[in-house]
């Protein structure tokens, strides 16, 4: 566990995976799905790991059994098993025995965002320690807030609470600012208020947000000003919504290499792994697929048609692309096709025919 520095508090995380999508039609618990070549689980923990927290509780339920087999050699993570989905307040509430005797701070997030960026969680931690809040939850203004919670203000724009989307009234329907859905509590105070929700909604389920008014109503601080990126609020609710998901975490990578000297010819129309690495005035054409852990050198052309296998490795200067096969040893020095046993290799794949209607 560690020390923020300045504070002398600790953090954890509590991360809600428990729920299944009936929208999705998978028989995969949702957070299991992918987003970028990796479970959109794993984005979630990377964001609160790199905002300086080391100490996960994955709440879990649903088909439970994959993601603890893909979660359990990670550093710092621990399972709660919530048996019943009866709300995300009453997920929190399961954390209460792991939690026991935790004193710091707690960040509550759904584990279907993998949008959020450390860079947010850090500034809602900063913001919670220095107003020396109860609870803190970032807020957003979305154009389409249908789905989300709203905020609701006070005639001064103070926070008095939040109403979720179906529980709203035809005028609080209007209102654009909306709650993503991550907070960061202190430990101690979010317990209490756990305890005292009831499920007085139209779901009939223990709400997270209620122990905000609860909080507030025995005079607690609780702050909701930490702004963020609507992007970042993004979660994901259908098949076509992770689509959506995909196609903004591609732009963010690639974003990311073209600012780094690498040109993407048509970035619409390639995919790079996340944890794929390439060097400056390499050129990427379209239709390439680039995969984890590959590492493509320095001056390199890659395409067009060409798929980049995981781990490959690929020699400053090379050329890849229809029509062509190389292969690469872990040293990145180019090798004839006829490859030896177990290394890594560059596949093409090649233009199709003309006559089969792709040109």
């Amino acid at each position: 566990m560690i020390q923020t520095s300045g504070t002398g508090r600790s953090l954890a995380a509590i991360i809600l995976a428990a729920g299944r999508s009936t929208r999705m039609m998978t028989e995969l618990p949702k957070v299991m799905h992918e987003v970028g070549g990796r479970p959109m689980l794993a984005h979630v923990i990377d964001a609160c790991r790199e905002a300086g927290i080391d100490r996960f509780y994955l709440v879990v339920g649903f088909a439970k059994e994959a993601i603890i087999s893909a979660f359990s050699q990670e550093p710092g993570v621990h399972f709660v098993e919530q048996r019943e989905q009866k709300g995300t307040g009453h997920a929190v509430q399961m954390c209460k025995e792991a939690l026991a005797g935790f004193t710091g701070d707690c960040v509550v997030i759904a584990g279907d965002m993998p949008l959020i960026r450390s860079e947010t969680l850090r500034n809602l931690i900063t913001a919670h320690r220095a107003a020396s809040a109860a609870a803190s939850l970032a807020t957003t203004a979305l154009a389409d807030p249908t789905g989300y919670g709203r905020i609701i203000r006070d005639a001064k724009g103070d926070f008095t609470g939040i109403v979720e989307h179906r529980d709203c009234t035809p005028e609080q329907l209007s209102i654009t600012e909306v709650n993503p859905s991550y907070y960061c509590f202190d430990a101690v105070a979010m317990f209490e208020a756990m305890d005292q929700i009831k499920p007085n909604n139209a779901k009939g389920e223990y709400y997270i947000t209620d122990a905000l008014t609860i909080l507030r109503a025995a005079g607690r601080k609780v702050l909701a000003a930490a702004k963020v990126p609507a992007e970042d609020a993004t979660g994901i609710n259908s098949r076509a919504e992770l689509a959506m998901v995909n196609k903004m975490m591609q732009a963010r990578v690639c974003n990311h290499w073209m600012a780094s000297g690498v040109t993407l010819i048509d970035p619409d129309n390639t995919w790079i792994d996340g944890r794929a690495t390439i060097g400056a005035e390499t050129v990427i054409l379209p239709f390439c697929y680039i995969e984890a852990h590959a590492k493509i050198g320095t001056n390199c052309r890659i395409g067009p048609f060409a798929h980049v296998a995981a781990g490959a490795v690929v020699a400053d200067g090379a050329t890849i692309g229809p029509g062509l096969f190389a292969a690469f040893d872990a040293t990145g020095s180019t090798r004839p096709a006829a490859h030896p046993a177990g290394k890594k290799t560059v596949q093409v794949v090649r233009r199709p025919p003309a006559q089969s209607g792709c040109s």
